[in-house]
């Protein structure tokens, strides 16, 4: 049951991701918010996590998996509940800091009980891999149920809906047996040297160039897809080209799921760093493709792809890292490394932005490229 509740944490983590975007169309005019205050709601979202990935990661060394994914559950549920209730911005706001501390203890239970537990605890970097192909899933379905609830119920019932599916699997948390995580010695020390591994400032800065990379192709792919679809006159109907242009982020999402299942199935671990820096080659040759072409058919294409050479190397790079370290110290790993990754995630985005101003989204990809050199170096330091 422990291989259960890996899955449905990194399905919940991808829930937390896409949620605040899956209900956005009915919670701006409902909470009577502009787009600043919604992009507030992201931020303050984003910024939580990065503060409770560190205490939380250490948390799970101290006291284990076991109330760390009740607590993420349980939280994660609540902060749909007001979602589904709230009627203001500060309601709302609430909600949206409480869902970093519920999102980062689903994340950091599934993502260092999954090494453990998968594949007889011997290929970590493969079992991280497996398990966040179920991220993915929760990162795809999410804007589904969502919309499809909307055409047929209220925003409360809707909303209220992805909360049940929240909580039920706290039931499987508290019943299922856990592998002893917590070290009797251990201390907030032993986390704050692990500052000093040369391993963990390297996983730690190749997941701030990915984080950004990967946050980039789920913000900018809708805008990036607009502007190939009006530059090639495909579409004139205005809702057409949106709906023709968020696909793009579908695309990209299965990719990612169908790189991660591959990887799963390879002895990724013993290859060390080397294949993180094959597929962050790849990535490097698919953005540049996305950013020189002016099709929407050759786009759909290597959103795809991007997604199918994206996907491992999040997971391989946090299972690589885990590789060279017992797994009492696991929590504190994650969490250290996945702040700094969403630190990227928060500045490559917004970067990218500023240089499309007054040219454009595709151009402003071509940072992009630099991230993926940067990650190849530090995924051979990683080795």
């Amino acid at each position: 049951m422990n291989v259960l509740v890996v899955i449905l944490a990194l399905y919940g983590l991808g829930m937390c991701f896409s949620l605040l975007g899956s209900i956005s169309v009915k919670l701006i005019p409902r909470a009577n918010l502009d787009e600043a205050q919604f992009g507030s709601l992201i931020s303050g979202f984003m910024f939580t996590s990065v503060i409770t990935s560190l205490i939380i990661g250490v948390l799970v060394d101290k006291i284990g998996y076991q109330p760390i994914a009740i607590f993420g559950f349980i939280l994660t549920a609540l902060v749909i509940f007001i979602l589904a209730r709230g009627k203001s911005y500060g309601a709302v706001m609430t909600a949206s800091i409480l869902l970093g501390f519920g999102a980062m203890a689903l994340n950091t239970a599934g993502n260092t009980l999954a090494p453990v537990v998968l594949f007889g605890g011997n290929n970590p970097a493969a079992a991280q891999n497996l398990a966040n192909v179920f991220f993915g899933l929760g990162l795809f379905f999410t804007p589904i149920i969502a919309s499809g609830l909307f055409n047929k119920t209220t925003y409360e019932n809707s909303v209220s809906t992805l909360g049940l599916i929240a909580l039920v699997p706290v039931i499987f948390a508290i019943f299922a047996s856990y592998p002893a995580s917590q070290n009797a010695g251990f201390a907030i020390s032993d986390a704050v040297s692990l500052l000093a591994e040369p391993a963990v400032i390297a996983a730690a800065l190749a997941l701030f160039f990915y984080v950004g990379m990967e946050m980039t192709m789920n913000n900018w792919l809708p805008a990036y897809g607009k502007e190939i679809i009006t530059g090639e006159a495909l579409k004139t109907d205005e809702a057409d080209v949106d709906t023709s242009a968020a696909r793009l982020i579908s695309f990209f999402a299965v990719g990612m799921m169908v790189g991660r299942l591959i990887a799963s199935a390879l002895p990724v671990t013993a290859w060390g760093g080397w294949f993180i820096a094959v597929v962050a080659l790849l990535a490097g040759i698919v953005i540049y493709v996305l950013t020189v072409t002016k099709k929407l058919s050759v786009s759909r294409l290597f959103a795809a792809i991007a997604g199918l050479v994206f996907g491992p190397i999040f997971p391989t790079t946090v299972g690589v890292t885990y590789s060279q370290f017992d797994p009492s110290v696991y929590g504190s790993i994650f969490g250290i490394i996945f702040a700094v990754g969403l630190l990227g995630g928060v500045v490559l985005p917004g970067w990218i932005g500023r240089l499309a101003k007054g040219s454009s989204i595709q151009k402003g990809m071509r940072i992009l490229l630099i991230a993926c050199a940067v990650l190849i170096i530090l995924s051979i330091v990683l080795s």
